[in-house]
Parts: structure tokens; sequence; C-alpha cells
């Protein structure tokens, strides 16, 4: 069956900066070269955000999510999403987001009879706790298995994931994997005037984390394991790149650390491949679309053995792995690294011939076609009968 158009209900997408927005801007691209026609229902958001030429863009009412001051969650009536949606008529709506839009988004389709396919991006679930919010902990997973269990199906990055989440309750679980722009994020990037500035000379040693400043995600392991670092090679600097709720409390308190705020496209692929070592520290992504970009910059990735570094890195070959929060052990091999130049070497090469191989265009490839077996009800007892991970 010919796909010819399709809806995608996010809270986020261009230009904001995460992997959820990062991961729907190649998707749309892939299926805009395709020749389908991709609406997007989205937030407003105050500070502007252009509509792309060609893409058919509704806005909704929206208000800034508490500790996200950037990102916005839609406030929608159902009457409205159901006039928008019928105004475009897609075949299929892909949900990518589980707030207040994506809620009224899956109400609205089912009103007028529209299959969805939604997307497990985020473990909000997991965040709470990060927040000081620990009791809804269990209430937010309830609403997020209610939420997807309404959909026809579920799609996730990693096989691991889907395994849990059906484990729980989620049914009609479905992978999709991730790629990278191995063209953008590339070692010729390298830009020596960049780290000059960073005051390093060549055999200097450029530690980098690139992500949000937030409490999720870990970045007091990633400052500490910079620290011994430091303390055993005074060769080594540690470059912030990102933006968030931390930002200016981690400045303060760590002067001898590079902040350089948000990057994007070619300026962000220059500091990844200005570096020699990434470190990710986080317990809770779901898949961290950052890994395969270091990866492909021609970085040594040192991560918790989970999501991402689990699917794409054979540790001591082209990245580390580390036994899940483990965070003495981050810290250990991290710096095991500045002392082991013939192995940091070879990492950084394998890792760059990896990210080689995962290409977006086959990723588009998958889900195009999950989209198609949701439309059609290529379904077996409410399970998809087949999926398939890509890598």
């Amino acid at each position: 069956m010919e796909i010819k158009r399709i809806c995608i209900v996010t809270e986020t997408f261009s230009p904001e900066i995460n992997g959820v927005a990062n991961t729907l801007n190649h998707l749309v691209q892939g299926l805009r070269d395709k020749a389908i026609q991709v609406q997007i229902i989205r937030p407003q958001h105050p500070a502007g955000a252009n509509e792309e030429a060609g893409l058919h863009t509704d806005w909704v009412r929206s208000m800034s999510i508490p500790g996200y001051s950037e990102l916005r969650m839609g406030l929608p009536t159902q009457r409205e999403v159901k006039r928008q949606l019928q105004a475009f008529d897609p075949q299929v709506i892909y949900v990518a987001t589980e707030g207040p839009l994506g809620f009224v988004a899956v109400k609205a389709a089912r009103k007028l009879n529209i299959p969805v396919l939604s997307g497990f991006h985020t473990n909000f679930h997991q965040y709470f706790r990060h927040y000081h919010l620990g009791l809804l902990t269990p209430l937010a997973y309830r609403y997020l298995r209610y939420f997807h269990n309404k959909t026809q199906g579920t799609i996730v990055p990693t096989q691991e994931q889907a395994a849990e989440l059906t484990r729980v309750g989620f049914a009609n679980m479905q992978v999709l994997s991730r790629g990278v722009n191995a063209a953008l994020f590339n070692p010729q990037k390298r830009d020596k005037q960049l780290r000059r500035q960073w005051g390093l000379d060549d055999e200097d040693v450029a530690v980098i984390y690139v992500g949000r400043l937030a409490a999720e995600k870990n970045i007091a392991l990633a400052i500490e394991s910079f620290r011994q670092m430091k303390h055993e090679d005074v060769r080594v600097k540690l470059i912030m790149v990102g933006d968030g709720p931390l930002a200016e409390k981690l400045a303060d308190e760590n002067p001898g650390v590079i902040f350089t705020g948000a990057q994007r496209g070619e300026d962000l692929a220059r500091h990844y491949a200005s570096a020699d070592i990434f470190l990710f520290p986080s317990l809770t992504d779901t898949f961290g679309n950052v890994v395969l970009e270091a990866m492909a910059s021609g970085l040594a990735v040192v991560a918790f053995d989970y999501a991402a570094a689990r699917s794409n890195i054979q540790s001591d070959e082209n990245g580390i792995l580390i036994p899940f929060a483990d965070e003495g052990r981050f810290a250990e091999r991290s710096q095991s690294l500045v002392d082991q130049p013939n192995l940091l070497r070879q990492i950084r090469h394998k890792a760059r011939q990896h990210a080689e191989t995962l290409r977006w265009e086959a990723i588009v490839e998958q889900f195009t076609r999950q989209l198609r077996g949701i439309i059609t009800g290529d379904m077996q007892n409410g399970s998809v009968k087949k999926s398939v991970t890509v890598s």
C-alpha cells in the first residue's frame, strides 16, 4: 500500500535541540524525500519557530514545561485537533510525545478512525526522582502504559527496551533504531584553532560532554570523572556543550571547565571533532543520539552498558562500556584512556568505521514499513507480526 499523507504530533520539533526533535527531523526529511506529505501538529512557541517550506504545520496553544522553560506542552481541545486532522486527511498518525497534545490527538484519531503509531522517546517516568517528585513515578508509569496501549503500536529504539516494556504490560511494541549523519559528524571537522581557544595543544586531551545541562543527565559524574583525569594528567580539559537549568550553577562551581552553550549544525560538528573522549554519564536516556554523533566524529565514548551504547559499542574495541550505574568504574575507565594513547587511537578509528554503517535512509525505510503495517492492520492478536531492528 502506498503512503501519501502522514501526520506527526509532537511537543518538540526543529529548531529545538533534543534527541526527539533530532530524530523527528531526520524521519520527516526522509518521508518527504519519498514524496510523502507530512503534517506537523505542535505547540506554539513564544520565541517563534519558522515553518519549513513545503511542510504543513498546525499550531496549538501551549505553556512551558516546568524545569524545561525552552520546551512547550500543547494545550489543545479535541475539537481543534480533530479539525486539523480532518483538513489534512492523513492515512496514519505518528504521536511522538505523550503530553496533553498527544493525549488529545489519540482521542481525536479514534473519533476519526485514523490508525495511530506512538513513540516512546523519553523516560519521563524516571525523570521525576531528579526533580523531587519520586512519589509520582508509579502514576507516571501507569499513565504511559495507558496512553501507548490506546494506540495500534509503539516504537522504541532498542530490543532491550521493547522487552522490558512488554514485560510490564505495554502492548504491540516495535523497534526502530537510530541513524547518524556521518557526513556532518566527521573527524575531518577537527579544528586546531578551536582547540587553541580551549587552551589545548595537539597532544593535549579534550574531554567533551554534549547534551542538556539538567539533573536527569547525571552530569556530576562527568565532572567528577574529569577531575580524576585532571589529577593524573594536567593536559586534560573538559568541554561542556549544551544548555539547560543547571548551566549557570555548573559554570559558577567549575571555573576550570569550558561551557560553550548550545551548538548546532557545523559548529556542533566542529566541537565534537575537536575533542578526543566523549563522556555519556546518563542513566535515563531511552537511546542517546549523541553517542552515535560522537562515534561518527571519531571520539572514544565512555558510557553505561544500555541503550545506544549497548547496541553500538564493543567495549575496548570502538568505545568503553561500563556496567550500568557503576559510577566508580565509569570514572576509572575514563581516566585510563588518557594513560593508553594507542588504545585511544584504536577506539576512535573503529568508532568512526562503525558509525559509517548507521544510515538514516535505512531507518526511514523501516519506519515507512511500520506505518504501512499500522494502516493495513497487519496485526495478529493485537501484535505486529514482525519487528526488525535496523543497524
